[in-house]
């Protein structure tokens, strides 16, 4: 069963920068797609990225609009951890920032992901 635990999480500046770590254990081939979320208090969770085949030589990755250009994801298959850079950080991304994974999806969206961690708190000010 795969498992999933987030780490990373601060406090920063406005304009900072900050790299979550999701590791990953359990981890099989029937984990074809893994994504970064995340929900801010009183909003719903939103997909922030994807990534199809991770820790493969085929893993694309795929953004939200909004994110494309700020956030990236890494990834370190002798590590199985699945990262989230993320690069000029505003107060709006202020957030519970969640590592998922799942068999297959055909879109960012939470109702597709069967396995969740715990969330990392993610905190911006200005």
């Amino acid at each position: 069963q795969v498992q999933l635990v987030e780490s990373g999480g601060a406090s920063v500046q406005a304009g900072g920068s900050l790299r979550l770590s999701c590791a990953v254990s359990g981890f099989t081939n029937s984990t074809r797609c893994m994504a970064w979320f995340r929900q801010a208090p009183g909003k719903e969770r939103e997909g922030v990225a994807r990534v199809t085949n991770p820790f493969t030589s085929s893993a694309i990755t795929l953004y939200a609009d909004s994110k494309k250009g700020r956030f990236t994801i890494l990834q370190d298959s002798a590590k199985n951890t699945l990262y989230l850079q993320m690069n000029s950080l505003k107060p709006e991304d202020t957030a519970i920032y969640y590592c998922a994974a799942t068999l297959t999806c055909p879109r960012l969206a939470a109702e597709y992901f069967a396995t969740w961690g715990q969330g990392t708190p993610v905190t911006v000010s200005s």
